[in-house]
């Protein structure tokens, strides 16, 4: 997994105004079908995960589990975050690809 051209992926996202990151920004872009990959930090509390896991599973939404919620909140110019959705299709395909699915 490059971390780097994820991380890399996610900032850019943001630079084109793709990105929606906190908890219920996320959960609304994922219930609205707006979300096309969402990013939950591997140090998010045992709930969270637990809550994106299932919704995404639902939603039918790609649900990646990764890095910290300080190097997501990084890559998407803000603090730490615990989840960050990618709202355009062609860079989810992208960070699909990176991360290998």
């Amino acid at each position: 997994m490059g971390q780097d051209r994820v991380l890399g992926l996610l900032g850019l996202a943001r630079k084109a105004r793709k990105t929606v990151s906190g908890e219920f920004a996320v959960e609304k872009a994922v219930q609205s079908k707006k979300a096309c990959i969402v990013f939950v930090a591997e140090d998010a509390s045992e709930n969270t995960k637990k809550l994106f896991s299932n919704k995404c599973s639902y939603y039918e939404i790609p649900c990646i589990f990764y890095g910290t919620k300080e190097t997501l909140g990084n890559a998407v110019g803000s603090g730490a975050r615990a989840s960050v959705a990618v709202t355009d299709q062609g860079l989810s395909n992208a960070l699909r690809r990176a991360v290998g699915i």
